[in-house]
C-alpha cells in the first residue's frame, strides 16, 4: 500500500489499478480515495461505475474510447466483476493499448495471477492486495480512532476489544461507533463498556463454546449453542466452524510441541498474533488424540445429517453434549 499512498500524495496516477483481497474496509477506503483524487469533486460526467458479473466488456471499452468531458481523464470503476477469475482476452488486450484519457479501477475479492488480465494490469498499472491486518496494526488503528474521538483507553482494553470483535476492519469500525455512542459524555472506554454493548464475533462465540466443552461445563456450552441458533446461524455452519476451531487447536498444539514461536504459529495457522496465547491455552486442555477423536465425531455427525438419520439442530446438540459431559 506504500506505493498507492505515494500516488495519492504526489497526484501521479497510473492508468489502471487493481485492488483485491479479503479486507473489504481497506478496498472501499482506497477506492473512494482514488476516485476523489483522480476526478474533481462533483464530476459525474467522467465517472462510471460497473458492478457484478454481468458487466459488459464491450460497453466498458466503448466508454473508455469516448473522450472525457472538459477533463484530462475519464475514470471507470469496476467492482466484483469476476473478470480476473474468468477469461477476459478482449479487455486484457485493450488495456495494453488504451488511450491516455481513460483510467480503470478494478476492485475484486479474488484474482487469478496467471490470467492475461492480471498480467496486463501488472504491466500497465498498479496492483495492491488488501489483506487482513496484523494485531499490532489493528491496535494502532483502533487507538488512533479513539484518540480522534477525544477518548481514552488502556492497552489491555484494546486487546480485549479486538479479541471480542475479531479482525475485520469493517466490523471493528462499526463496533467502535457503538462504543462512542454508548460512552457519550465520558472520556474513558472500559472493558465493561465493551461487554455491555459490543457484539461478540461468531468465531469468538465458537471459541467460548469450545472452551466450555473443554472444561466440561455442559450447560454453558449448550447455552452458547442456543445463542448462535437465536442469531440465525444454521446448525451445519456452526458444525463447520467447530471443525475449523478444533483443526486450528490441533495445528497450534502440534507447532507448539515442535518448538515454534507465537509469530510462526500466527503466520502458519492464520490467526492474529494477539490471539495466539488464548489458542495455546485452549489447546492445552485437549490431547492430540482427543482432538482427532472429536474431529472424527464431527465427521460422523455431518454424515448422519446428510443421510437423514438425524435433524441438523439435534445432531450438533448431541455432539456438544457428548464431549462436554
Amino acid at each position: 500500500m506504500k506505493s498507492l499512498n505515494e500516488d495519492l500524495k504526489t497526484g501521479q496516477f497510473k492508468q489502471v489499478y487493481l485492488l483485491y483481497g479479503e479486507e473489504s474496509y481497506l478496498k472501499k477506503q482506497y477506492k473512494d480515495r482514488l476516485s476523489k483524487a483522480m476526478l474533481p469533486e462533483g464530476d459525474t460526467m467522467n465517472y462510471a461505475y460497473y458492478e457484478g458479473k454481468g458487466t459488459d466488456v464491450k460497453q466498458v471499452i466503448d466508454l473508455a474510447e469516448t473522450l472525457p468531458f472538459f477533463a484530462p481523464r475519464r475514470l471507470i470503476v469496476m467492482e466484483d466483476t469476476g473478470f480476473f477469475k474468468s477469461a477476459s482476452p478482449e479487455l486484457s488486450e485493450y488495456i495494453r493499448s488504451m488511450p491516455e484519457t481513460a483510467c480503470f479501477l478494478f476492485v475484486e475479492s479474488e484474482v487469478d495471477k496467471r490470467g492475461k488480465l492480471y498480467k496486463a494490469v501488472k504491466e500497465k498499472g498498479r496492483i495492491v492486495e488488501m489483506t487482513r491486518q496484523d494485531g499490532a496494526t489493528l491496535q494502532k488503528w483502533v487507538l488512533s480512532m479513539i484518540q480522534k474521538e477525544g477518548k481514552q483507553i488502556t492497552q489491555s482494553a484494546v486487546r480485549f476489544f479486538l479479541t471480542k470483535v475479531g479482525d475485520d476492519m469493517e466490523n471493528i469500525h462499526g463496533e467502535l461507533e457503538k462504543l462512542f455512542c454508548y460512552t457519550m459524555g465520558r472520556t474513558e472506554i472500559t472493558i465493561h463498556d465493551m461487554e455491555e454493548i459490543c457484539t461478540t464475533h461468531i468465531d469468538n462465540q465458537i471459541f467460548e463454546m469450545i472452551h466450555a466443552v473443554a472444561e466440561k461445563r455442559q450447560k454453558q456450552a449448550l447455552l452458547y449453542y442456543y445463542d448462535l441458533l437465536a442469531l440465525k446461524e444454521p446448525p451445519m455452519r456452526i458444525l463447520f466452524l467447530m471443525v475449523r476451531q478444533f483443526r486450528i487447536l490441533m495445528e497450534v498444539s502440534e507447532m507448539s510441541r515442535r518448538g515454534y514461536g507465537k509469530k510462526e504459529i500466527s503466520e502458519h495457522v492464520k490467526i492474529p498474533p494477539f490471539a495466539v496465547g488464548k489458542y495455546l491455552a485452549q489447546a492445552q486442555k485437549f490431547s492430540i488424540r482427543k482432538l482427532r477423536q472429536i474431529l472424527e465425531g464431527c465427521a460422523g455427525t455431518e454424515e448422519e445429517v446428510k443421510t437423514g438419520k438425524l435433524a441438523d439442530t439435534m445432531a450438533v446438540e448431541l455432539l456438544i453434549m457428548q464431549y462436554s459431559s
